[in-house]
């Protein structure tokens, strides 16, 4: 993409409003503009993250088996009174009657639309097990939205639902998602531990949430420092081999590690003291199994070998999608903008002219251009007019992880410049040779 033919309307002063360096950042690096209070448009730049990410959740439910759908983002009031949340669930939720006297509701999750799609089609244990999955837009009617999109009214968020005929079935749902989940983060450059937390409306007997450390996080959490030694890498998993999927999860939760709601004084000191650490984190997905919670009172049944009609347990596990651009965020900026990791940058690299209509120059740039597409990469060529310190700064601002800078000066002595926006290091080479660099740094990803 040419920068003369993109929408990047980018802020020079921080917007007032913007209280944390996520919502500070992402407003003046032209991501999002808000609509209304904590509901905001995604512009080209944060769109593309947001897809970036989605991807991504997409590539490792599928991974594991998990089915996509798309349920939509209004529901029948009847179907949350059959499980009987409807006058539980709170302000949070947004009642609307249509023009019929209907009573919905835009979902701000989907247990009981899932439920009964499930019943409505399966019948028989041998349909067993399913597990279903969506992104979709949420809205939860906050009384305080604030933020940005940390905390907004309406967010994506990715929620699945499995079905099984038994619980230890539904446990190995449980924790296949959560290796799914480890390994969705690490894709992304996060470092997402899996905490022991409350279940709160959604309900049921066990959940864990998934923190992002950073000190502006809503969370304060108590963890064993070693958790943050864990890592999956390119580990091929069998998601069929239940004791292999069991072990990774219990490695990655036996160290200490809780939110404030269930932390254990007298648990957590029993951690080494070197290892003990009180932080805080932001929420980025959460698991829950919650058996026949929903599917009891919603008659979700199937007929089991015996011939008996039982109802499957279940259990829902959500990523905050567009939650996690702002994660993303808080974990990766300095005081020049931000640094996205090669993960889910918008553009793989940035090409700076430094001066625009010199005919060597421009031509360079074309050919930098049109070889790192090639090589399938998405290049961002700033061809503005514009002075080279505006320049700089924009990069530094939108924080795509490399940079090549190119100027007459340069191009005397056959190089270009390639810079790393996290350490800030710069190699002066060919174009050739930058090509062939930037395509070896995200060949793996």
């Amino acid at each position: 993409m040419r920068l003369t033919n993109y929408f990047l309307p980018v802020l020079r002063e921080t917007p007032a409003e913007a209280q944390i360096a996520s919502h500070r950042l992402m407003l003046r690096a032209g991501m999002i503009r808000q609509a209304s209070a904590g509901i905001y448009s995604w512009l080209p730049l944060g769109f593309k993250v947001l897809r970036r990410l989605e991807q991504i959740v997409h590539e490792e439910q599928q991974r594991a088996g998990h089915i996509p759908l798309l349920m939509p983002t209004l529901q029948s009031a009847d179907l949350w009174r059959e499980s009987g949340r409807y006058d539980d669930y709170g302000e949070e939720m947004l009642r609307i009657t249509d023009r019929q006297g209907r009573e919905m509701l835009y979902g701000p999750t989907n247990e009981e639309l899932i439920t009964d799609i499930f019943r409505s089609a399966v019948g028989s244990y041998r349909d067993l097990p399913v597990t279903l999955y969506h992104i979709q837009w949420k809205f939860r009617d906050e009384m305080r939205p604030r933020f940005g999109v940390m905390r907004g009214r309406e967010f994506l968020m990715k929620d699945g639902y499995n079905f099984d005929l038994t619980k230890e079935d539904a446990l190995h749902a449980y924790n296949r998602h959560m290796v799914t989940y480890i390994r969705t983060y690490e894709r992304m450059g996060l470092k997402a531990i899996p905490m022991r937390a409350d279940s709160g409306p959604i309900g049921g007997d066990y959940t864990h949430e998934f923190l992002v450390l950073a000190p502006t996080g809503e969370s304060e959490v108590f963890y064993d420092r070693a958790v943050t030694d864990l890592t999956l890498g390119n580990r091929e998993i069998d998601f069929a081999d239940r004791e292999a999927v069991r072990e990774i999860c219990d490695t990655w939760t036996a160290p200490y590690a809780r939110t404030d709601e269930t932390h254990d004084a007298a648990v957590f000191e029993v951690v080494p003291e070197e290892r003990r650490v009180v932080g805080r984190g932001i929420e980025v997905g959460q698991i829950f199994y919650f058996g026949t919670e929903y599917s009891e009172p919603m008659k979700a049944v199937v007929v089991n070998e015996a011939g008996e009609r039982v109802p499957v347990h279940m259990g829902s596990h959500g990523i905050g999608v567009s939650r996690l651009v702002g994660a993303l965020i808080e974990a990766n900026h300095d005081d020049r903008g931000i640094i996205w990791p090669e993960g889910v940058t918008p553009f793989h690299v940035g090409i700076v002219n430094l001066k625009q209509g010199d005919g060597e120059a421009d031509a360079a740039c074309e050919a930098l251009y049109s070889g790192l597409k090639a090589r399938g990469l998405d290049p961002l060529y700033d061809d503005r007019d514009e002075r080279a310190g505006g320049k700089f700064a924009t990069m530094d601002l939108i924080g795509l992880p490399w940079r090549i800078t190119v100027g007459p000066r340069g191009l005397k002595n056959g190089v270009v410049e390639l810079t790393s926006r996290r350490t800030g290091e710069s190699e002066e080479m060919s174009p050739e040779a930058a090509i062939d660099r930037c395509a070896q740094i995200y060949a793996g990803l």
